[in-house]
């Protein structure tokens, strides 16, 4: 993907343009999306540039062998780790990734999760994957350039696999570059995060999904009952969130709710310039509610997505979660 193809962030675009040409690339960047918000692009076109041979203008020129791999996810100096089950390798998964990502490359969690055959289970990025890289990195790059290590949701880290990966994203071989995709960059292990370069990158429109309509619809639902002040009402409106079919689908609207409400608080804050796209909705909720109201949104989404990966019972999650939140709005 060359810069032109990426949906706006022209200031992300032109930091990575400015950091190849200078010859001062950071060897590990920190990118923070909201989920879907289209960070893998924006990741894979500084790459392209990073490793195309004849960069025109500030950007890549999209027909050389190296721009032609990278656009097919096929460069075998480029390596994927993605959160999956304990004991699988994201090389055993490469096919469904690259799929995925080519037809739809601003995926979600839930999305990649559908894809890799992994919607019903808890993912994480276990030991054997680091061993796996490390073991990878050990060796010379197969074209002769840049090694790149492209790490989708640092935070699903487990503690021994950040471990082995800290000293090589400290110290990294030379030419060697890691590019970590977040949602969560405080869950990201402190010793990792404070050793990247952190870039924001700004979701630049919604896109239509049919899940992303259902969470909204039960999210307008929610809060329309605490905005009404009727416990009875907030109660059923939890009950229906309860009644999503799969702990996945709960704990991806527990993602959609947090990103909502994180634009409630841009809103409130007066940052409309990075609250673009936000709903009408959204905008009624930031005049109706208490300033401190999204902060405590996002602690009970979060502690309920705790809970849920813990397999506790939906219908009490979210009841727990609704009684928290009446007082609060």
């Amino acid at each position: 993907m060359k810069f032109a193809q990426v949906q706006g962030n022209e200031s992300a675009v032109s930091a990575f343009a400015g950091m190849v040409d200078s010859g001062r690339v950071p060897h590990a960047i920190l990118l923070h999306e909201d989920d879907g918000g289209g960070a893998l692009p924006v990741a894979m076109a500084f790459l392209q540039y990073l490793y195309c041979g004849n960069r025109l203008e500030g950007d890549s020129c999209g027909v050389c062998p190296s721009c032609n791999k990278i656009e097919k996810f096929i460069h075998p100096d480029i390596h994927f780790i993605l959160p999956l089950t304990a004991s699988a390798s994201s090389s055993a998964f490469i096919a469904q990734f690259r799929e995925l990502a080519q037809s739809n490359p601003c995926f979600t969690e839930e999305e990649l999760g559908e894809a890799l055959g992994i919607e019903t289970k808890s993912s994480v990025i276990a030991v054997s994957q680091a061993r796996e890289i490390l073991q990878t990195l050990s060796l010379c790059a197969l074209e002769g350039g840049y090694r790149s290590v492209v790490i989708y949701l640092p935070e699903k880290l487990n503690a021994e696999a950040a471990n082995r990966l800290l000293k090589i994203i400290e110290e990294p071989p030379q030419r060697t570059q890691f590019v970590l995709i977040t949602h969560a960059p405080e869950k990201v292990m402190q010793t990792i995060a404070s050793r990247c370069q952190r870039i924001r990158v700004v979701p630049q429109k919604r896109l239509a999904r049919k899940s992303n309509e259902t969470y909204l619809q039960l999210l307008e639902s929610f809060m329309e009952a605490l905005l009404s002040g009727n416990l009875l009402e907030v109660l059923e409106a939890a009950d229906s969130i309860a009644a999503l079919p799969s702990r996945e689908n709960a704990k991806a609207f527990c993602k959609f709710a947090s990103g909502s409400m994180r634009t409630v608080f841009l809103l409130q804050q007066g940052l409309d310039s990075l609250a673009a796209n936000a709903t009408e909705a959204e905008r009624k909720w930031a005049s109706a509610c208490r300033k401190t109201f999204p902060r405590e949104v996002l602690t009970s989404m979060e502690r309920a997505h705790k809970y849920i990966e813990r397999n506790v019972n939906q219908k009490i999650v979210f009841a727990d979660m609704a009684c928290r939140l009446f007082n609060k709005i």
